[in-house]
């Protein structure tokens, strides 16, 4: 299990307060450039699950490990909502990274009563810096 989830504006703090800090974007590809991605320094795009079947990335640990992040870096994972960012967070735990996190509510948010995303919480609900290709 990770460390804990917090909010996308705590996520944010810490990204301008740790040098070190990366935010990992566990989202899809099509997520990325239709959606949008946070505009922060220290991104990664990394698919937690392959679109568009949606199955597991296999390689997404040793992706993470690729990068040679030590394993106390703090690790911030983001998605639409923050149920993969979670699942991805877990996973990173459980080979040796002691500093993972989940963003909660993501960077969309949930859903609102209508249905939409984007209005009551998340990334972008909360005003925070974002880019759409």
């Amino acid at each position: 299990m990770h460390k804990g989830n917090i909010s996308p504006t705590e996520a944010h703090q810490r990204l301008q307060g740790n040098s070190a800090a990366v935010l990992i974007d566990v989202r899809t590809q099509p997520e990325w450039t239709f959606v949008g991605v946070p505009a922060v320094e220290r991104l990664v795009r990394l698919a937690w699950q392959v679109f568009p079947a949606m199955q597991i990335n296999a390689n997404f640990v040793q992706e993470v490990e690729q990068m040679g992040l030590p394993k106390d870096t703090e690790i911030l994972c983001i998605c639409r909502s923050g149920a993969r960012s979670s699942s991805a967070a877990s996973a990173l735990t459980e080979v040796g990274y002691t500093n993972c996190w989940n963003v909660a509510q993501g960077f969309e948010g949930d859903k609102d009563a209508n249905g939409h995303r984007c209005t009551t919480n998340g990334w972008k609900a909360a005003g925070l810096p974002w880019v759409q290709s």
